[in-house]
C-alpha cells in the first residue's frame, strides 16, 4: 500500500506542478524554460501511473482523480496561499472515501 500511495502522490505532484510552471510560462509571462520544464513534468505525469500494480487503467486513473483533488487543495493552500475553508476539506475527505473504495473494495474478479 505505502508503494500506492506514494505513486499517486508522485503522480499528482508532477501533474500540478508540471501545469503550475505551463500556467506561469502562458498566464504570467514568466520564460518559455517555465513550459519547457513544466511540459517535461507532464511527460513524467504520464508515466507514473503505469507504475501502478492494479491491472485496470479506469480504476487507476479513477482513484487517481480523488488524490488529485486533495492534492490540489494543498498546494493552493501552500503555494497560492488560498486557505481551503470546511468545504473544501469535506470535499476532499469525501473523495479520499471514493479512492478507497474504488481501490480496496473486496471484488469478485
Amino acid at each position: 500500500m505505502f508503494v500506492t500511495v506514494l505513486l499517486f502522490l508522485l503522480a499528482g505532484l508532477a501533474e500540478i506542478g508540471g501545469g503550475y510552471l505551463v500556467w506561469l510560462w502562458l498566464r504570467e509571462s514568466k520564460p518559455i524554460g517555465y513550459g519547457i520544464i513544466g511540459g517535461i513534468i507532464l511527460v513524467l505525469y504520464g508515466v507514473i501511473p503505469t507504475l501502478q500494480s492494479f491491472p485496470s487503467f479506469g480504476r487507476v486513473y479513477a482513484a487517481y482523480g480523488g488524490v488529485f483533488i486533495v492534492l490540489a487543495v494543498l498546494w493552493g493552500w501552500l503555494v497560492d496561499k488560498k486557505t481551503p475553508d470546511l468545504y473544501d476539506w469535506l470535499g476532499a475527505l469525501i473523495c479520499m472515501i471514493g479512492v478507497s473504495v474504488i481501490l480496496w473494495a473486496p471484488r469478485s474478479s
